[in-house]
């Protein structure tokens, strides 16, 4: 065996790498992400946490406590300007303030967001606050939701739902179905725009079509990720 030299390239301080921790179930917030950031100059490390095959708030609930380890399974050569945890509903049982202190305990991340705290910064920049709400969930899981976007002074009176508690479903809800049904709440002329919950949800196809159809904003739960943590890692 030959022994070789070789260099070491250094990190280029301008890009921070993005962490993402997400679903054990989830088979939509990988790709949406490749193609959001299909021309980003920073790193995208992702983790897996575990999760219930069924989406109550038990099992939402049950994630608080598996965070560290996901957040902690990272790589750790660089500091973290921002870590996104990509569950909406999760974020509204569990808080955000406690996803971010969970994640912060065995990551070194500036700043942790999530799908609900980023969609009401995006809304926030938009000045939009009266929304209709998509959701593919049960109602048990969508009540603590439309509760913390009111906390954020977000209204979702208009709502609906596919009433759908397995996410392997979830994740093959058709693009046709999401227009349809984002299309009929969104037509209300109480509301300034729609947001499509759920991570599972295949979104980033659908939105400019609902948006061009309704004349209005429409976010999704994996657009407003990826665009508060792109805002976020470029600060």
């Amino acid at each position: 065996m030959t022994r070789l030299p070789y260099t070491v390239d250094a990190d280029d301080p301008a890009t921070s790498p993005i962490g993402l921790i997400v679903l054990q179930t989830d088979e939509t917030l990988e790709p949406e992400f490749n193609a959001y950031f299909s021309d980003r100059s920073c790193p995208i490390y992702v983790s897996r946490i575990p999760s219930g095959k069924e989406v109550t708030t038990d099992t939402l609930a049950e994630m608080k406590t598996a965070l560290p380890a996901a957040a902690d399974l990272l790589p750790k050569t660089r500091p973290y300007r921002v870590v996104g945890y990509g569950c909406t509903s999760a974020s509204s049982v569990i808080g955000s303030e406690q996803v971010e202190q969970m994640v912060q305990k065995t990551c070194e991340a500036e700043i942790v967001t999530n799908p609900l705290r980023a969609a009401s910064a995006c809304a926030h920049e938009l000045g939009v606050a009266k929304f209709a709400l998509l959701s593919p969930y049960i109602e048990e899981v969508n009540d603590p939701l439309r509760s913390a976007f009111a906390k954020n002074g977000i209204s979702m009176d208009v709502f609906g739902t596919f009433g759908e508690s397995e996410e392997a479903k979830v994740a093959r809800i058709s693009q046709e179905s999401l227009i349809d049904a984002a299309v009929n709440l969104g037509r209300d002329d109480s509301v300034e725009a729609v947001f499509l919950s759920c991570t599972n949800l295949r979104t980033f196809d659908v939105i400019p079509i609902v948006q061009e159809r309704l004349k209005k904003p429409v976010l999704s739960s994996n657009q407003s990720l990826a665009w508060h943590m792109r805002k976020l890692n470029s600060g």
